[in-house]
């Protein structure tokens, strides 16, 4: 058969053309001529010149960047173009349009729409369809598809009716994606094979014949990224300290990362390959970098994005190496490989062939015309006997789950990164309680502008004692001291050995103590909620003290409303993970060489408005700093590490789950003259039920306060209003966290930045900001 292959094949990007040879390759390996179509729209061709046509910033800035190592690509220039000229079958006639195309189309029997985004109509200057990709110019002959991307979660109108028209007369298709298989189901009616990337298509013992051996002798890590390293750098820097292997950065994104020995700006396709072959061990964000490791039999880590991250199945690169079963070489999750685990090639190769020749079999029916064979796949099913409870990164570890599951079939375990999450075990009975109790799956109802809590209260303990121990005015303890006296029980959260934070009963004051004060790390709930249903069932008055998704998952697993318990959350800038504490902790004990007993996270000895971090030790010795000034209080303030359900908090709002809300009244008018002295603290309180507002009566003899507007405490408290905003460097973050040392991890990420940086943030507005961020991407 006469074939036409039209794709991205002259855009000087390493996979653009390596897959485009491959498809060529491939087609020629099942006996059929290949021509690839030379279509060369005028934007790529722009777009490949050594120089920006452009006077923007950014523009100017690469133009420069070039002139200084203008030989250097050059070189990289002239080999993509011989690349094309050397090793690809053209057409004879080069297009420059569609319109040429569909005036003088080339005739062939069977025309193949090859890989890469060629179905994106987002990408095009226009942002339409480019009809050519679409193989629109076809006047007679079989029209098929490999490996397209449409690198679209949805196609709305009026893209979805032109694309139902474009598909209608393929004859076979196929999809790179498992979104591009699902959007040409659900938007043209049109069944499509899962297939490889065309660069798998061929063996790594072919693409080595291509390779061009690099000039460096010896072992090296390779990097390869496309787009800023994120949470890869830190697995190179991992690898480089335990291997003493020279780093070779291969510039695809022309940042050069730290300890990089050297920058390789020459490479086209071939030298792309052979620095592949030849490299010790790869760190990559780049799919093709990971196909090519794979190819090469290479030590390698990846990485998605976050949306990728947040649907692994419609992940290309994450979808290709649980087919491989090699998924665990993806950074960032919990079933990530340690940073020197080897890869079983063996395996990999075995269900490599087999995706292979499932793929040419398709390939080899759809050129012909013959039945697509079925497809073999052997893609893991979840087990049938699990519930479906709520994403990961919505998850907040309530507990909820685990406390009604009427078997223990669910405990609390830490993830990789520390936090508290539910697993399944075999002994589910598929009841699904946890589901109907999950707060990730029900949203709480929106909230109803009348119930708003307005006004809010400015409150202080009148005992002084007390106030001082209080994070802030001591409310809560008010609030505790009258449950002991009904005969109840308190639930809070204390912190033990300085690095556990748990929730415990309290029916003492001497029990109660530890309760008092900021704990900025997740508790651990334990059997919290059952404990609480049994004494509520009894008649025991109780008081839970918590953030507002514990209280939310509390009530849900209660399933109604119980006259004699009262709940409190608090106003939370987010949950820090448990585990980067414990590191902080035992940082501070191997600095100080002394075992810390405890820690006060906002101590006022120094003030309420200035809080510090105050460790004591077991010699009776204390250490203390002001609290964002420690590498763990800047972390804390970054949203370095925080549990990721608290960048989509569904509780930053005065729509409180809880009878009353507590927190510090940053907010407060600074002119407002109260008969107390402020520096020691005064409580926010928001009563969010007439239960709150009757005992809040109740005990109004107890304590000072003045009524505020509710504008006032959003004023003073954002996460009243808003989520806090995640670091940028979370990922990268706990990718060091988990690999290298925590005293390197702090050094890095949480070390107080130089004074030029700290003065120019003070100086630039958050626009300006964000505008050199473009500019130095």
């Amino acid at each position: 058969m006469k074939t036409g292959l039209i794709t991205f094949h002259f855009a000087h990007h390493y996979g653009a053309q390596l897959q485009a040879y491959a498809t060529m390759r491939a087609i020629q390996g099942l006996g059929h001529d290949c021509e690839i179509i030379d279509f060369r729209l005028p934007h790529t061709t722009r777009t490949n010149e050594l120089f920006k046509r452009s006077a923007s910033v950014r523009a100017l800035a690469s133009d420069a960047h070039t002139a200084l190592h203008y030989g250097a690509f050059k070189a990289r220039y002239d080999r993509f173009n011989a690349f094309v000229e050397e090793q690809m079958n053209l057409s004879p006639r080069r297009y420059t349009s569609f319109q040429e195309l569909k005036n003088d189309p080339p005739a062939y029997d069977v025309y193949v729409a090859g890989s890469d985004q060629i179905w994106n109509p987002f990408i095009y200057a226009d942002k339409q369809f480019e009809p050519a990709f679409l193989l629109d110019f076809v006047r007679e002959g079989r029209k098929i598809s490999y490996a397209p991307s449409l690198a679209t979660p949805t196609l709305p109108p009026p893209y979805d009716a032109q694309f139902r028209h474009y598909l209608s007369s393929f004859d076979a298709l196929s999809a790179r994606e498992k979104r591009g298989q699902v959007l040409m189901k659900e938007v043209a009616g049109r069944d499509a094979r899962l297939v490889l990337d065309p660069t798998l298509l061929l063996t790594g013992e072919q693409w080595g014949e291509l390779a061009v051996a690099p000039k460096i002798q010896g072992p090296y890590i390779l990097c390869y990224f496309v787009s800023d390293p994120g949470e890869v750098a830190p697995y190179v820097q991992a690898l480089a300290e335990r291997t003493g292997w020279p780093i070779v950065q291969l510039a695809g994104a022309r940042r050069k990362l730290p300890g990089v020995k050297e920058l390789v700006f020459d490479a086209g396709p071939r030298e792309f390959l052979g620095l592949f072959q030849h490299a010790a061990c790869v760190c990559t964000n780049s799919f093709h970098g990971s196909v090519f490791s794979l190819q090469f039999d290479r030590p390698f880590f990846t990485s998605m994005s976050p949306k990728e991250r947040a649907n692994p199945t419609f992940s290309r690169i994450y979808s290709l190496l649980s087919r491989l079963g090699c998924a665990d070489r993806v950074i960032g999750m919990a079933t990530t490989a340690p940073v020197d685990a080897p890869i079983d090639y063996d395996h990999v190769h075995e269900k490599l062939t087999e995706a292979r020749s499932d793929c040419l079999a398709y390939l080899k029916a759809a050129i012909e015309g013959t039945p697509i064979p079925t497809e073999q796949t052997d893609e893991p099913t979840a087990p049938a006997n699990r519930p479906t409870l709520c994403a990961p990164a919505a998850c907040t570890g309530c507990t909820a789950c685990a406390s009604v599951c009427p078997v223990n079939a669910i405990s609390m375990q830490p993830d990789h990164e520390g936090f508290l999450r539910p697993v399944v075990s075999d002994a589910c009975v598929l009841c699904r309680k946890c589901e109907g109790v999950c707060p990730g799956l029900h949203p709480r109802p929106a909230a109803d502008s009348d119930a708003q809590p307005d006004p809010v209260h400015a409150v202080w303990c009148k005992e002084e004692a007390v106030r001082q121990k209080s994070t802030s005015g001591g409310f809560f303890t008010v609030l505790a001291r009258d449950t002991f006296q009904r005969g109840g029980v308190v639930f809070g959260a204390v912190l033990e050995q300085g690095r556990i934070v748990r929730h415990v009963p309290a029916r003492t004051e001497a029990e109660l103590a530890p309760m008092r004060g900021s704990k900025y790390a997740q508790s651990d709930l334990g059997d919290t909620f059952r404990q609480i249903k049994d004494l509520l069932e009894q008649g025991t008055p109780v008081l839970f003290s918590g953030l507002a998704c514990q209280v939310d998952g509390l009530n849900r697993y209660l399933g109604r409303d119980y006259p004699q318990l009262t709940t409190v959350d608090l106003v939370c800038h987010g949950v820090p993970s448990p585990a980067v504490l414990r590191a902080f902790v035992e940082e501070l004990e191997h600095t100080h060489g002394k075992q810390v007993t405890g820690l006060r996270f906002r101590d006022k000895e120094h003030g309420w408005q200035t809080a510090h971090l105050t460790a004591e030790f077991l010699d009776g010795s204390h250490w203390t700093e002001v609290l964002y000034r420690t590498t763990f209080g800047r972390g804390f303030g970054m949203g370095l590490f925080l549990r990721p359900c608290c960048a989509q908090c569904a509780y930053t709002n005065t729509h409180r789950p809880a009878d009353f809300t507590l927190g510090d009244f940053w907010g407060l008018d600074p002119k407002l003259e109260l008969p107390t002295d402020r520096s020691k603290g005064i409580s926010l309180v928001l009563i969010n039920s007439g239960k709150a507002e009757e005992r809040f009566a109740a005990l109004a003899d107890r304590f000072g306060q003045v009524e505020r507007p509710l504008s006032e405490a959003v004023a003073g408290n954002p996460r009243l209003a808003s989520p806090s905003v995640p670091s940028p460097k979370r990922a990268a973050f706990f990718a060091s966290f988990r690999t290298r040392p925590f005293e390197k991890t702090a050094a890095q990420f949480l070390s107080q930045p130089p004074l030029p940086y700290r003065m120019a943030s003070k100086v630039l507005t958050p626009q300006m900001k964000q505008v050199i961020r473009k500019v130095l991407k």
